[in-house]
């Protein structure tokens, strides 16, 4: 059997998965000025997911942008987070994420209403799956801050069945609308 070709420094490369979804957020290119001229190098912000409900973010740096989008898919699928979705599609509540001077809020939307989400956010919520649901960035506009608060607020995302559990109650006590207890009988006025 003939061996596959190996990659450098002799490992095989195992990014052939194709489970994984990846989006280029955004790509800056820094100088650095030395005696004779500029070197110039790139930092690539990747997001990476499933589009099932798990999602990560990275970064790499290197002297070329594909190189550096290699290096920050890998730190992103190495740092992947699981958020629980309700129906596949939304989020379980609203949630607020902060981090730094960038604040996001995010709110559960109807069938039918897509991702209304600005820029890094919608890269997010492309790359976890979630088809309907508002958000709005508040404060800071750097796309690094804007990831890092979106998956905080996403990390605070708790389904029913979880609360439910860790209050030792049943999912149908969680989800029940009203103030009144279950056996509680309506009062007259």
């Amino acid at each position: 059997m003939a061996r596959e070709p190996q990659g450098r420094g002799g490992r095989r490369d195992r990014d052939e998965n194709p489970e994984f979804a990846d989006r280029l957020v955004a790509i800056n290119r820094v100088s650095k000025t030395v005696k004779g001229g500029k070197r110039f190098g790139f930092a690539a912000l990747v997001v990476v997911g499933d589009q099932k409900g798990r999602v990560g973010f990275g970064k790499g740096k290197a002297k070329e942008v594909p190189e550096a989008i290699r290096k920050a898919t890998e730190q992103a699928k190495r740092g992947m987070m699981r958020v629980p979705l309700r129906e596949g599609r939304t989020l379980h509540h609203d949630i607020e994420g902060r981090h730094g001077a960038g604040r996001v809020v995010m709110r559960t939307a109807p069938h039918g209403t897509g991702i209304i989400a600005g820029g890094p956010m919608r890269a997010v919520f492309e790359m976890l799956g979630i088809q309907d649901v508002v958000a709005k960035s508040l404060g800071s506009q750097n796309p690094y801050n804007m990831i890092r608060a979106t998956l905080d607020g996403l990390r605070k995302e708790q389904s029913p069945r979880n609360v439910a559990q860790r209050r030792g109650k049943k999912v149908a006590d969680i989800l029940r609308r009203g103030d009144e207890p279950a056996d509680a009988e309506p009062a007259e006025a």
